[in-house]
């Protein structure tokens, strides 16, 4: 169970990083290295805060900053892209896994040629997941329920573990007997694939494959270093150069970040929130911060 929830939010990540956000006109977009914003004006009596995570670090890069902690502790109501809670939930995350299998009678061996299917095959075998497990399940999700061994240790004891950010922040609001919500569902999270054809995430899931053999470990090393260096911009420009999947960007990252304002600004005049969200969303002419600032809130970095 716990290896699935993991591998959901590693399944968001790729999101971040396969969608190739398209450009508003006139919103305001950030250029300040930071992943704490504060947002005031418009109404609001208290400040809330927007925060950039990265769904997936190890256990060594990980770092939270003394302005994030007080940011935290100020409010008694934390929002993430899903309600962290509910991974958790066995009641709930069994439905959930269920969604992770391709409709009808589809299988890997439909979608790929003989060569293929073997290398995937033999891909699975390696990391203990038999094919007669995986091979109606979706292709999205094969592309990081099968990652390597040092994206999938997510052993809380172990020093080279991978450590959520979301998880982390969780168990913060856990112990402070705060309020969790969530943008959206998981269920919202997992149909948005269902958008994709399998040939399409099966192509996906072929490139995830071949890319083990350095280019996705140097992609994910980089996108670390940016994030610790707390350089949105430089993330969206990142993601920019990499593309994305052609057709698909509005789907899995600008409409989203429309849907989830409205969210926000109701939640903002109920209550200080804090918005925990991946940093791919922050950055860019269609990212939070610049719709926010659209929106007629004032949204300013805080850097320690």
């Amino acid at each position: 169970m716990r290896r699935f929830a993991f591998s959901f939010l590693l399944l968001i990540a790729a999101v971040n990083l396969w969608a190739q956000p398209a450009s508003a006109k006139y919103a305001p977009a950030p250029t300040d290295k930071a992943l704490l914003w504060q947002v005031t004006g418009n109404g609001l009596e208290t400040p809330s805060y927007v925060y950039g995570t990265i769904h997936m670090i190890g256990r060594d890069d990980y770092f939270l900053t003394e302005s994030a902690k007080k940011a935290f502790e100020s409010v008694k109501h934390v929002a993430f892209e899903i309600d962290m809670e509910d991974m958790t939930d066995m009641s709930k995350m069994m439905p959930l896994m269920m969604k992770a299998f391709m409709v009808g009678d589809t299988t890997l061996k439909d979608l790929l040629t003989e060569e293929e299917y073997a290398q995937v095959s033999e891909h699975f075998q390696q990391v203990g997941l038999p094919m007669m497990f995986v091979d109606r399940i979706k292709p999205m999700f094969l592309s990081v329920l099968g990652s390597g061994e040092d994206m999938m240790s997510f052993n809380p004891n172990a020093e080279s573990s991978m450590v959520s950010y979301e998880m982390e922040f969780m168990k913060m609001a856990q112990e402070r007997e705060m309020d969790i919500d969530g943008l959206e569902t998981a269920e919202f999270q997992m149909s948005m694939f269902d958008s994709i054809p399998y040939s399409v995430q099966a192509k996906m899931l072929m490139d995830a494959i071949n890319a083990e053999g350095g280019g996705a470990t140097d992609q994910f090393d980089e996108m670390v270093k940016l994030y610790k260096d707390q350089d949105i911009y430089a993330m969206q420009s990142m993601m920019d150069e990499e593309g994305g999947i052609a057709g698909y960007e509005d789907l899995l990252l600008v409409r989203r970040n429309r849907n989830w304002i409205p969210i926000m600004e109701e939640a903002m005049k109920q209550r200080p929130t804090f918005f925990a969200v991946g940093a791919g969303h922050l950055g860019g002419e269609e990212g939070v911060i610049a719709l926010l600032r659209e929106a007629g809130y004032t949204v300013e970095p805080l850097v320690d």
